[in-house]
């Protein structure tokens, strides 16, 4: 088990977009952005969706995960882990897709439909990866 550095924390308290990907049923890559943060008590990396999606079926299925982020401010600077989604969880995802609407967005609560219910993906990093 690896964790996050310290030195890329800063990562997850900007509006930094990370890019997730999944194994699907064929084996073949599905690869999506998405908004990201990190549970350090826990050390999680945290994917809000919805259930039913692509990527929280994927996980369901094959936990084995890729997350790749760039710093906003400086595309040469990035973290990239593999991993495992070691729990889908739905306690705490609605309030936590409104948090992270407020720092990706400046809406204090997430402004689009909500089909399902929302989901955490939470994923253990086992190898990490930053330049």
């Amino acid at each position: 088990m690896a964790s996050i550095p310290e030195e890329f924390m800063d990562l997850f308290e900007k509006s930094t977009f990370a890019h997730v990907a999944t194994v699907m049923p064929d084996g073949t890559p599905h690869v999506t952005p998405v908004w990201v943060d990190y549970d350090a008590d826990e050390n999680y990396v945290l994917v809000n969706t919805e259930r039913g999606r692509r990527k929280e079926r994927n996980a369901s299925r094959n936990p084995r995960v890729g997350v790749s982020m760039t710093d906003p401010d400086d595309p040469y600077r990035a973290l990239s882990l593999l991993g495992e989604v070691d729990e889908i969880r739905t306690e705490g995802a609605r309030e936590h897709i409104d948090e992270l609407a407020q720092r990706y967005m400046g809406e204090s609560e997430y402004p689009n439909p909500i089909e399902t219910e929302r989901v955490l993906l939470c994923i253990r990093p086992e190898r990490v990866m930053g330049r």
